[in-house]
C-alpha cells in the first residue's frame, strides 16, 4: 500500500520523556509522510492521548483543539518548582502535615467551574511573538494575562504519604501542573505535578490509542484501518 494515500485521524499514546514534536518526527519517519500534524501538545513529562492528523486531515486541527480534556495525575505535596512539574528547579520544600482525604476533596471542589488561570512562564504560550519558556530559560519573568478556563471535575482519588492521585476534566488551555501548583499554595506547603496522563480529548479515549512501538510493527494496511476518517470527526463540508 502506498503510504501517500494514508489520510485520517490517528490516536497515539505518547510515552514519557519526549515532546509531541518528537512523536510527529517519528511518525514521518515510520510512514514516509511529511503531511502529519497534531491537535494539541503534551509536555515531555506527560503521557497519554495525542490526536495525530495525517494527510488532508491536517486541515481540521482547528476544530479539535477546542475539545475538553481528561487527565489522570499525581501531585507531590511539600515541593514547589519553577515549572510547576517534576522537570523544574525546586524553589522551596516544606513539611507536609495535617493532610486528610476529606480536606483534599473539600479544597478540590473550590477549583471547580469558571475561573482565570495565570499561564506559567515555562510554557509554549507566546507573548509578543516569543514563547514564554524561551524567556524563562534566560531567567526572565514577564507580565502575562490570565486565561479563562473551566474545570468540570477535580476528583481526589488517593493519598499516599505526600503523593496525591487525582482526575481532572477541564477545558482546553488549562495547565494541570499549574492547578497542582495552586493547590499546593492553598495547602501552604507547595506542590508540583509529578505524573500526568491525558486519558481523553472530547469523545476520544487513550484506550483506543496505539503506542509508537505498536505503530512501528503494524503493516500499513492494518494501520490504515485504525485511521478515523475526517468525516467521522467534523462536518464533511469542512474537509472539502
Amino acid at each position: 500500500m502506498n503510504t501517500s494515500n494514508l489520510d485520517g485521524v490517528l490516536l497515539v499514546d505518547k510515552p514519557r520523556g519526549i515532546t509531541s514534536h518528537d512523536v510527529i518526527a517519528k511518525l514521518r519517519y515510520l510512514l514516509g509522510i511529511k503531511k502529519i500534524g497534531h491537535a494539541g501538545t503534551l509536555d515531555p513529562m506527560a503521557t497519554g492521548l495525542l490526536i495525530i492528523l495525517i494527510g488532508r486531515t491536517t486541515k481540521i486541527s482547528q476544530y479539535l483543539v477546542d475539545l475538553s480534556k481528561g487527565y489522570d495525575g499525581t501531585m507531590t505535596l511539600g515541593v514547589a518548582t519553577d515549572s510547576h512539574d517534576m522537570d523544574g528547579v525546586i524553589l522551596e520544600t516544606n513539611e507536609v502535615k495535617d493532610i486528610t482525604m476529606e480536606g483534599l476533596k473539600i479544597l478540590a471542589n473550590e477549583f471547580l467551574g469558571d475561573q482565570y488561570q495565570m499561564p506559567p512562564m515555562f510554557s509554549a504560550k507566546k507573548v509578543n511573538g516569543q514563547k514564554l519558556y524561551e524567556l524563562a530559560r534566560k531567567g526572565k519573568t514577564i507580565d502575562r494575562n490570565p486565561q479563562f478556563i473551566h474545570v468540570d471535575t477535580f476528583e481526589i482519588k488517593n493519598l499516599r504519604g505526600n503523593e496525591v492521585d487525582f482526575f481532572v476534566h477541564c477545558s482546553k488551555g488549562t495547565y494541570v501542573r499549574t492547578l497542582a501548583n495552586d493547590f499546593g499554595k492553598c495547602l501552604k506547603c507547595g506542590a508540583h505535578l509529578s505524573r500526568l496522563c491525558r486519558t481523553a480529548i472530547g469523545d476520544f479515549s487513550v484506550d483506543d490509542a496505539l503506542t509508537l512501538e505498536e505503530i512501528s510493527q503494524l503493516p500499513i494496511f492494518e494501520l490504515s484501518k485504525r485511521l478515523i476518517p475526517a468525516y467521522d470527526v467534523v462536518p464533511s463540508q469542512i474537509i472539502g
